[in-house]
């Protein structure tokens, strides 16, 4: 008898999974895991009645939720320039006069000789 609840039960949370799924949009990605890493998650998915791959993404969506991303450096290098608040205005001023067309001088380049003179009279 129980085992029929048990059925129903599987039968309901999967055919929820599958409204879920068409609900949410969602991009592949291919990762590459050791494999007593996959090892490992495959145990604990199995111990929970799922799935690898819906273990894995649960994990990862849930990770993903708690996270709080701050900007401190907008350079991808971590430039020194805009770790300083006027520097970083600065910058912000200019992209935003360009966006509007305003920008105060303008340098074209068009060929080797002419970059080289532009770097070379800096």
């Amino acid at each position: 008898m129980y085992m029929i609840y048990i059925m129903y039960i599987i039968y309901i949370c999967r055919k929820y999974m599958i409204m879920v799924t068409v609900a949410l949009q969602k991009k592949r990605k291919n990762i590459d895991l050791p494999v007593e890493t996959l090892q490992k998650l495959s145990i604990m998915a199995a111990s929970q009645g799922k799935s690898l791959k819906a273990y894995i993404e649960n994990i990862l969506v849930a990770k993903a939720d708690t996270l709080q991303l701050e900007v401190q450096n907008p350079s991808p290098s971590d430039d020194e320039f805009f770790s300083y608040p006027e520097n970083l205005n600065e910058t912000v001023e200019r992209v935003n006069e360009y966006k509007r067309g305003k920008t105060k001088s303008k340098v074209v380049l068009k060929s080797v000789d002419d970059i080289n003179n532009f770097i070379n009279n800096l």
